[in-house]
C-alpha cells in the first residue's frame, strides 16, 4: 500500500493525533479493512495464508499479504519461516495479539447491541 506524502494535511493531521494519544493509531490500524478478519482468522487457527485466503473468500492477496505485515510490525502475530521445500511460513498470534482480539470482540458486542437498538428506533420512528 502506497505511504501517505509526509507533507500531506491527512499526514499531518494522523501524526497530530496520534501525538495527543496512541489510541488513535490503535484506531487507524484496525480501522483498516480486512484488519481484524485476519486477526480473527489467525486466532481461530488458521495458520498459513492459504488457509486465511480461503477463510475471507474475498480479500485480495496484496491486501492479505499487506494486513499481515501490518499485524506483524506491530506484534499482535508472529511469522514463522520453514526453510523446506517448498518453504512454508505460518503466522500465530501473540499475546498482544489475543489481548487485542478480546477487546474487539468486546467492541463487536457492543456494536451490535447499538446498532440492533438503533435499528429498532428507527422501525418505531417510521
Amino acid at each position: 500500500m502506497a505511504e501517505r506524502k509526509l507533507t500531506s494535511t491527512n499526514f499531518r493531521n494522523q501524526s497530530f493525533l496520534e501525538e495527543k494519544c496512541s489510541l488513535n493509531e490503535l484506531l487507524d490500524l484496525v480501522s483498516k479493512r480486512w484488519v481484524c478478519e485476519v486477526l480473527f482468522s489467525i486466532e481461530e487457527g488458521s495458520k498459513r495464508f492459504k488457509t486465511i485466503k480461503e477463510e475471507l473468500t474475498f480479500i485480495s492477496d496484496t491486501i492479505l499479504s499487506d494486513r499481515l505485515k501490518l499485524l506483524e510490525r506491530y506484534g499482535f502475530i508472529d511469522r514463522a519461516y520453514f526453510d523446506e521445500v517448498p518453504p512454508r511460513v505460518e503466522y500465530s498470534i501473540t499475546e498482544k495479539g489475543i489481548e487485542l482480539s478480546s477487546m474487539l470482540d468486546e467492541l463487536c458486542k457492543f456494536s451490535e447491541t447499538i446498532f440492533e437498538m438503533h435499528g429498532a428506533e428507527e422501525v418505531k420512528q417510521a
